[in-house]
């Protein structure tokens, strides 16, 4: 499955000399998009390999994991199981209506209880009680996850210099990073406040699967808006231009602060002249109904 390359006319990239080509792994799926594709790829196959009929995972309510998860539970034929941080809301917002709608079955802890989900005597309790099933991290990120993240470079047919994108478990830029082996440069754009701390997450992430260290990445941790989903009139009125001009969907987690950091970066002459620069759009648009919904917020 390959993701189409679009190139950007835009007269701030003409005025710096910059070659900005976004990558479209939003279009990868219609509901399993872009890097929840990739992540998923090889956890769906080592389940249906270890004979799993059930997947189990976690996320919040208007996680792109769970709703990705939920859709390729029907398509590829799994029972699916969605671990829900915190209190129950009625009605359904958008994102678990949807996961729902697949058939996923929502089971909701406290936010305590879910700091735990890492914790092995809890994992056991989940297999216990769920009979089982094939337990896929938060944001679908481990191994295997990382092994699929390495595909997003395959298909990229083009000279370039930097490749970008949103992090937020880190998963993405691990594959990324162990794909390229050291070649090109690569910016993450971290989608949380004090995103520093994914630098050791990500060198973990690559280490466990290359078995190698690469320092030609970084994070630019400038462009959160105060922290995980919030968000500012700036962001909102950059993402609405960029909609306009490009035709290109965004939405305000993560492709939204990284297209509006980078072009923030390019404005302030962060890259030389005759830079190639391919950013990499990781979906996750589903979540635009719930922030219409929650905030009022048309995106």
């Amino acid at each position: 499955m390959e993701a189409p390359l679009q190139k950007l006319q835009d007269p701030l990239l003409e005025e710096h000399g910059i070659t900005l080509w976004i990558k479209r792994e939003d279009l990868l799926h219609p509901h399993i998009s872009g890097n929840k594709w990739r992540k998923l790829k090889y956890n769906l196959q080592a389940a249906q390999e270890q004979q799993k009929s059930t997947l189990l995972t976690f996320g919040g309510a208007y996680s792109n994991h769970i709703a990705a998860t939920a859709a390729a539970g029907k398509e590829y034929g799994f029972k699916t199981i969605g671990i829900i941080r915190g209190e129950e809301h009625l009605p359904l917002n958008p994102t678990l209506s949807f996961a729902s709608s697949c058939g996923m079955a929502l089971h909701y802890i406290s936010r305590e209880k879910y700091k735990l989900k890492h914790d092995s005597n809890f994992l056991q309790e989940l297999a216990t009680q769920f009979n089982n099933p094939c337990i896929i991290p938060e944001g679908g990120t481990n191994n295997l996850a990382v092994k699929g993240c390495t595909e997003i470079i395959e298909d990229i047919a083009i000279e370039y210099d930097y490749l970008c994108c949103a992090s937020g478990t880190g998963g993405t830029i691990a594959g990324i990073i162990a794909g390229l082996a050291g070649e090109k440069k690569v910016l993450g754009f971290p989608a949380l406040k004090g995103g520093e701390f994914l630098q050791q997450e990500i060198e973990e992430l690559v280490q466990n699967y290359s078995g190698h260290k690469y320092s030609n990445w970084q994070l630019i941790t400038d462009y959160h808006f105060g922290g995980y989903a919030k968000v500012k009139p700036e962001l909102l009125s950059f993402m609405k231009q960029f909609q306009e001009q490009h035709a290109i969907p965004l939405e305000p987690v993560y492709t939204g602060k990284m297209m509006y950091g980078l072009f923030d970066l390019i404005q302030k002459g962060y890259f030389e002249r005759g830079t190639t620069i391919v950013a990499v759009h990781t979906g996750g648009l589903q979540g635009n109904a719930g922030f219409k919904e929650r905030l009022g917020i048309e995106v």
